[in-house]
């Protein structure tokens, strides 16, 4: 029996469903919750005072769901959020289908109408458990309260276990209000074990390696999502392969490491995408040929055979055919490859060649604040206890080109799903989550203003976040699009009328402060790392400004569009 257990048993309070519900979750350690109060849920709340939990109130469901990810991403456990029934659980599906397409642990639990008025059409009845079928690894509603503590146990194994993910569970209020005795004992859990390949096949994908003369090492989220940086980290340290990197695996390596060539894709490094190009073998290891680190799938790595490593069978030889796979425990793997690779020198500093080639460059024309530049420096200055939380747009793409990671989970972003509003609650759950740590929110102008009510989040509980808002008064990669693809047709992509950010910020409470020099930004990186407490910069930057370089539409890679 565990302590939470043993104080709920002891506890004189009538035991009920909802009070099960908390148990549970005391029970998987989880410490920290994300959600909204409402009256399908209230049982829920109405257990949760003299709980171990600390609950952080969000102003909007889809925060809170976004804040659990950006928890379970730093800490690498089950982040949950809460909702009530109708408009909070549907409010949590944006999130939802995030953690999935990103393969984050999160546990989802939103209130139900009662059991007896289920398919009546009820006040705030949604049939939640249909509507995230698509992007849930399993949902469960619960019928009976001596199911609880199952059910719970078992969503969590789900969440974490295999391919991470979110897990939905969904609570009548009649079930929630129950009364039950606590269970005399806990839920079996069911262990795990990863399958390791052969020995055969790890001499087999030496022998290739050994083979190859131009090798490139393709990474992805899979790594971090196993636990596998170390592993990969020695992998490439023995072996000199050059190394890229999908968005999601940025600081898997340490960005700044020599052999690591950047982020590959439509928008990665040109060393990236030309040694890919050029490559013998790729090394797939935790990634899935996604269609923006591909591009024209038929023309990536077009001459190069394909070892894949994953730990989710399921995407092996998917989109591309793998000439060798293996499926299994990642860090396993890794330590278990010890491949010649004297061969590949002339390989080495050809692509060591092209990365100083072809490094990025700093010295834009003009007296205004280069956003690239200020990223770089912001991350610098915080050095390897940076994290940001970034939105999506064009200001995305400048973090994951521009600034150092020291750790994966220093890299938070909506890769798969692409979702606007992420930025500002993902930064309060990470910082949450890692106190110790410098978080970072990068967002625009276009996508802080899809949560913008999560300032009073920030400002209720203190959390020292730093906003780095850069405001273009566009929306800034629809614009680019438009521009480079839609002959100028310039169309709703004007956001001229944004009010002053600084004074938004300062009116919730926070210290807010606005840059567009740039003979300021030493003075505002300085300001920024000194505040104690959260601080918004509103960054003012050139509207005509694009993400170089761009792989457009329907190319291969190498034919990447520069300014």
């Amino acid at each position: 029996m565990t302590a939470a257990h043993a104080h709920a048993a002891n506890d004189p309070r009538p035991a009920t469903g909802a009070r099960l519900v908390v148990d549970a979750l005391e029970r998987e350690g989880v410490s920290v919750v994300f959600g909204y109060p409402g009256g399908a849920i209230m049982p829920v709340y109405d257990a949760l005072p003299g709980s171990k939990l600390t609950h952080i109130l969000v102003r909007h469901e889809q925060a809170a769901a976004f804040a659990a990810d950006a928890w379970a991403r730093v800490t690498g456990e089950v982040g949950v959020c809460i909702a009530t029934s109708g408009p909070g659980a549907t409010n949590l599906v944006t999130g939802i289908a995030n953690a999935f397409m990103d393969s984050v642990p999160m546990v989802a639990i939103t209130g139900q109408t009662a059991s007896h008025l289920l398919g009546t059409d009820a006040f705030q009845e949604t049939d939640i458990f249909g509507v995230t079928l698509p992007i849930v690894k399993h949902s469960f509603i619960i019928r009976d309260a001596a199911d609880i503590p199952t059910v719970f146990a078992e969503a969590f194994a789900l969440a974490r276990s295999g391919r991470p993910g979110p897990v939905l569970v969904d609570l009548p209020k009649d079930v929630a209000q129950a009364s039950v005795p606590f269970p005399a004992a806990e839920p079996d859990r069911a262990s795990v074990h990863p399958f390791r390949p052969d020995p055969e096949t790890i001499s087999a994908a030496e022998a290739m390696i050994a083979q190859a003369k131009k090798p490139v090492l393709y990474f992805g989220g899979g790594v971090p999502i196993a636990g596998a940086e170390e592993a990969l980290r020695a992998f490439f340290q023995r072996t000199g392969i050059p190394a890229v990197a999908t968005l999601k695996a940025l600081g898997a390596l340490p960005t700044w490491w020599p052999g690591y060539l950047g982020m590959l894709g439509m928008h990665g490094t040109r060393a990236a995408n030309m040694a890919v190009d050029g490559c013998d073998l790729l090394i797939c290891v935790g990634a899935r040929f996604d269609d923006r680190a591909t591009g024209r799938l038929d023309s990536f790595a077009p001459r190069a055979k394909v070892i894949h490593i994953d730990g989710d069978p399921a995407e092996i030889s998917k989109l591309r055919h793998a000439d060798l796979a293996m499926a299994g425990d990642i860090r396993a793997i890794l330590d278990a490859l010890d491949p010649d690779t004297v061969g590949i020198g002339d390989w080495r500093a050809e692509c060591a060649r092209n990365a100083v080639r072809w490094a990025m460059r700093y010295d834009a024309p003009g007296s205004g604040v280069y956003a690239p530049a200020l990223l770089k420096a912001i991350s610098e200055a915080a050095g390897d206890d940076f994290i940001a939380a970034c939105d999506v747009g064009q200001h995305q793409m400048w973090v994951a080109q521009h600034c150092r990671f020291a750790r994966p989970q220093a890299h938070l972003t909506s890769g798969g799903l692409g979702a606007m509003g992420y930025g500002v609650p993902a930064g309060f759950g990470a910082a949450l989550a890692d106190p110790s740590a410098k978080v970072f929110v990068v967002t625009g102008d276009g996508s802080i203003m899809m949560n913008i009510q999560e300032l009073a989040t920030i400002r209720r509980y203190r959390i020292p976040v730093k906003i780095v808002l850069l405001d273009n008064s566009q929306l800034g990669m629809v614009r680019q699009w438009q521009e480079l693809f839609y002959a100028e047709n310039f169309s709703e992509v004007d956001l001229s009328d944004n009010p002053d950010f600084a004074e938004v910020a300062r009116s919730f409470g926070i210290e807010a402060f606005t840059l567009d020099r740039r003979a300021d930004v030493p003075a505002a990186v300085e300001r920024l790392m000194t505040t104690s407490g959260p601080i918004l910069c509103h960054v003012r930057i050139d509207p005509r400004e694009n993400v170089w370089p761009l792989v457009p539409p329907g190319k291969s890679n190498a034919e990447m569009m520069e300014p």
